[in-house]
């Protein structure tokens, strides 16, 4: 059993499985940050300096003006900016991962172009008379000594 399990965790298409997934853990978090730092900063300003990570619905009793201060309290809120941020980073996630394997597709598709399989050049032929294999520069058979033509 412990030989089966190492032949299936070292087969090539599991350790390639994992690579991807690290990286697109890698990838997730750069997104997020893009999203979260980069992002939203400059459309929540052109938005009347709206902070989206704070929008929020309370529903509970108590207000509170910030949505960190409903947070510390433990008030149940519905939170529609951590949403917002998080279609927004699923949309950008998305998207990354549509142009890698759109240029890895494109990339395959040239290496695959670029490959052309040029047919051996013949050495030998068949002898008309006796059917045997000779030497393609061959006039005379040396099987059944027939004299062949020479093909120009």
């Amino acid at each position: 059993m412990w030989n089966e399990f190492k032949r299936f965790a070292l087969k090539g298409s599991m350790i390639d499985l994992a690579i991807g997934i690290i990286i697109g853990g890698a990838v997730g978090k750069v997104i997020t940050s893009l999203v979260n730092d980069i992002l939203m900063p400059p459309i929540g300003l052109l938005l009347g300096r709206v902070n989206f990570s704070s929008i929020y619905i309370n529903l509970g009793r108590t207000k509170y003006p910030t949505f960190d201060l409903a947070e510390a309290a433990g008030a149940p809120t519905i939170n529609i900016g951590l949403f917002l941020n998080a279609v927004i980073d699923f949309f950008l996630i998305s998207l990354v991962i549509f142009i890698m394997v759109r240029s890895m597709n494109r990339l395959r598709e040239m290496t695959e172009k670029k490959i052309v399989v040029t047919p051996p050049t013949p050495t030998t032929k068949e002898c008309p008379f006796c059917k045997s294999e000779i030497s393609i520069d061959a006039t005379r058979c040396p099987h059944c000594t027939s004299e062949l033509t020479v093909e120009k």
